[in-house]
C-alpha cells in the first residue's frame, strides 16, 4: 500500500551522520511536534539527485523555513557513509538532513520504493516530496519515473505550504 495525504508516517529508524559519528533518528524523534518537508532521491551521487534535487532544497532553505518548516530532510537508500561524503560535496551542512534507509525498510513501508536491479542498482527509493506535520502527511508528491523532477523539488513543495 502506498502512502497518501492523511497516513501516519510507519515506526522506522534512519543513520544519519553527526559529527562523524552514525547515529539513530526514528521517524518519531524526527517528527514529532515538527513540520516537516521530506524528500526522496533514487540514489545519492546521481545526476537529477545530485545536480537539481538536492539544490533545489538548498536554494529554496529560506523559504521553506520562512513557511514554518522545522526541518528538511532527504531519504536515500543508500549507506550513511555515502550520505555523508554526498553531504560534504553538496554542501548540505546544518540545512538539510540525509537519512540513510540502507536496507529500505522505510521507502518499502510507505509503498515507494521500485526495483532497479535490472541496472545494476537494486531497490531503489522513487523520487518524492512530502510535507508532514506531527507524524501525518499533508502533501505528497511522487515523481512517475526516476530521472523526472517536476513535482517533488522545493518549488512545487513551497506552493503546498
Amino acid at each position: 500500500m502506498t502512502i497518501k495525504v492523511g497516513d501516519r508516517l510507519p515506526d522506522a529508524t534512519f543513520k544519519v551522520n553527526r559529527d562523524g559519528d552514525m547515529v539513530d533518528v526514528g521517524v518519531a524523534e524526527l517528527t514529532k511536534g515538527k513540520k516537516v518537508v521530506l524528500f526522496a532521491v533514487p540514489g545519492a551521487f546521481t545526476p537529477t539527485c545530485h545536480a537539481k534535487h538536492v539544490p533545489s532544497y538548498l536554494q529554496n532553505y529560506d523559504a521553506l523555513k520562512a513557511k514554518g518548516v522545522d526541518t528538511v530532510a532527504c531519504v536515500a537508500v543508500n549507506d550513511p557513509f555515502v550520505l555523508a561524503e554526498w553531504a560534504k560535496t553538496t554542501g548540505c551542512g546544518d540545512k538539510i538532513m540525509l537519512l540513510s534507509d540502507g536496507n529500505a525498510e522505510f521507502t518499502k513501508a510507505i509503498g515507494l520504493d521500485f526495483d532497479g536491479s535490472g541496472f545494476k542498482l537494486g531497490t531503489r527509493s522513487k523520487r518524492y516530496a512530502m510535507v508532514v506535520e506531527d507524524g501525518v502527511v499533508k502533501a505528497l508528491a511522487v515523481e512517475e519515473a526516476p530521472p523526472m523532477m517536476e513535482v517533488s523539488g522545493a518549488e512545487q513543495i513551497l506552493k503546498a505550504l
